[in-house]
């Protein structure tokens, strides 16, 4: 607890909390993202979620205070992440955006909402909608002139929030070597694993194969969302009294597609009390409507078991070994994420990923984060770009996990 609050402090004096903006985990994804938590079962449950909307116009007035205030001591985020920002408020506040499915899909269970509380819900939704919209004029109005055309933070914000993210400091010329190094080994198996799928191939062919095979392909959201969780489902059963002790309540999982269509793949964690369970979500592209699963079984096991849920589920429910804070509240993405990227490799050490285009899928995965490694540290810290890895064999565009 030291050492997270010791780096909140940190953060603080630099100004670095005060200009946080960006496309995943910012406040302005945050103050939407809660109500994909909430319950929804009683006419109580979405009074609250009314009462809750109406307040998001506040919310994001005082963030854009705090933004503009840190703009004025010359602190903001990079124009790319701005103007990604604002496409994600425009976009959330569209006919078919956020805001209109929630309200046009508002049940209470399988029952329609009571008069005042639809009402009320109406006005909610109305204001908070409005308030996003206003959110990108004045992203763009106050921030976008101000905001800085290169994408680097520099080496002293970008060794600090290492340090925040890994709960460590790493030599980063090091790491940046590592990254190069574990690029190549990937690619490596990646050609391998090529060459057992269509003999002779490339990554490039192997993948556009197995993209056009139909025992991989699924289509439309709803297929999508069973094949998740019936894998999620059958790991869980295969996994438990006999890799993992994994207790009753850490048994659930539930798979959904996301509201947004941002293109994001995440895990959220249980309630205390088990009453909302560990969810695996996928925030599906507007316009996407196939899926390989070759390429996304490997995500399933990152964000459900043995990875995320069976790693975040775990500690909630041990509160006889560790405090609230512990189970609850601290997250050091070193930690979570490296487990959960150690989870993929570990289901093909058991055997989960025999079959070859799977395997080229977790690969590939890999290859992917493997890439982020070397260009994250390149771009921040303004390295030299290394020679080009893996040129005709890099990883495909895919959907970010976390």
């Amino acid at each position: 607890m030291r050492e997270r609050l010791g780096l909140v402090v940190e953060t603080h004096e630099a100004g670095y909390d005060r200009m946080e903006l960006n496309v995943l985990a910012s406040p302005l994804q945050g103050c939407r993202d809660v109500f994909d938590l909430m319950p929804t079962d009683t006419q109580e449950h979405w009074a609250t979620i009314a009462q809750r909307l109406a307040e998001v116009p506040r919310a994001l007035d005082q963030y854009a205070s705090t933004l503009r205030e840190s703009a004025d001591r010359g602190l903001v985020t990079p124009r790319r992440q701005v103007e990604s920002c604002i496409r994600q408020c425009e976009d959330l506040t569209t006919p078919d955006g956020f805001f209109a499915t929630f309200l046009a899909d508002a049940k209470a269970g399988d029952q329609p909402l009571d008069d005042s509380v639809s009402a009320d819900l109406r006005r909610g939704v109305e204001s908070a909608a409005a308030a996003y919209a206003d959110a990108a004029r004045w992203l763009a109005a106050d921030l976008l002139d101000r905001a800085p055309e290169s994408d680097a933070a520099g080496r002293e914000r970008y060794q600090l929030a290492s340090r925040s993210f890994l709960g460590a400091t790493v030599d980063l010329e090091e790491t940046y070597a590592w990254g190069q190094e574990e690029l190549a080994r990937i690619t490596a198996d990646m050609e391998a694993t090529a060459a057992r799928i269509l003999p002779g191939a490339t990554v490039a062919e192997a993948i556009a194969h197995l993209d056009r095979d139909e025992a991989y392909l699924l289509r439309g959201t709803d297929a999508l969302r069973e094949w998740m969780q019936v894998k999620a489902d059958e790991v869980i059963a295969d996994m438990a009294d006999r890799h993992f002790d994994i207790p009753e309540a850490v048994r659930t999982i539930e798979c959904r597609i996301a509201p947004t269509q941002t293109g994001g793949i995440y895990y959220t964690g249980p309630s205390d009390d088990f009453s909302r369970p560990g969810r695996m979500w996928w925030s599906v592209p507007k316009g996407v409507t196939e899926f390989g699963t070759w390429k996304e079984l490997t995500t399933v096991y990152h964000e459900g078991v043995p990875g995320h849920h069976l790693q975040v589920a775990q500690t909630v429910y041990r509160r006889e070994l560790l405090n609230r804070w512990r189970r609850m509240m601290c997250w050091v993405s070193g930690h979570g994420e490296g487990w959960a990227l150690y989870a993929e490799r570990l289901m093909a050490e058991l055997g989960y990923l025999e079959d070859p285009g799977n395997l080229l899928g977790m690969l590939d995965a890999q290859s992917l984060r493997a890439t982020r490694v070397v260009i994250d540290i390149g771009v921040h810290c303004g390295f030299e770009a290394p020679a080009e890895v893996g040129a005709a064999s890099g990883p495909t565009t895919r959907p970010g996990s976390c």
